[in-house]
């Protein structure tokens, strides 16, 4: 892994969906991503990864946490934020008007 990668397009995508602004309100990037579980089969009850996010899970931009609620989260570890920080200093990643 490398000091501090670059986030991928899908990843970049999922990053302004999910800390977008909504109802007046944005979601912190330290709440992380709200993740579904399995309902069903043979994973029932393990969280539902979509593939942004299990591609930062593999390249350890980010951990899971389970925290006895309905829905776990991913949560960017520390060492991140760095790149988050670049990826919000740039006007065309972020949407000043949807974003805080």
């Amino acid at each position: 892994m490398t000091a501090d990668p670059d986030f991928t397009p899908k990843e970049r995508d999922l990053i302004r969906r999910e800390f977008m602004r909504r109802l007046s309100s944005a979601r912190s990037v330290h709440e992380g991503f709200l993740l579904r579980r399995w309902s069903t089969g043979a994973r029932k009850g393990e969280p539902k990864l979509p593939a942004a996010v299990q591609s930062l899970l593999d390249r350890g931009l980010v951990t899971l946490a389970d925290l006895d609620r309905r829905w776990p989260v991913a949560r960017f570890t520390p060492a991140r934020f760095r790149a988050l920080r670049r990826m919000a200093a740039d006007r065309r990643a972020f949407d000043v008007e949807s974003h805080a």
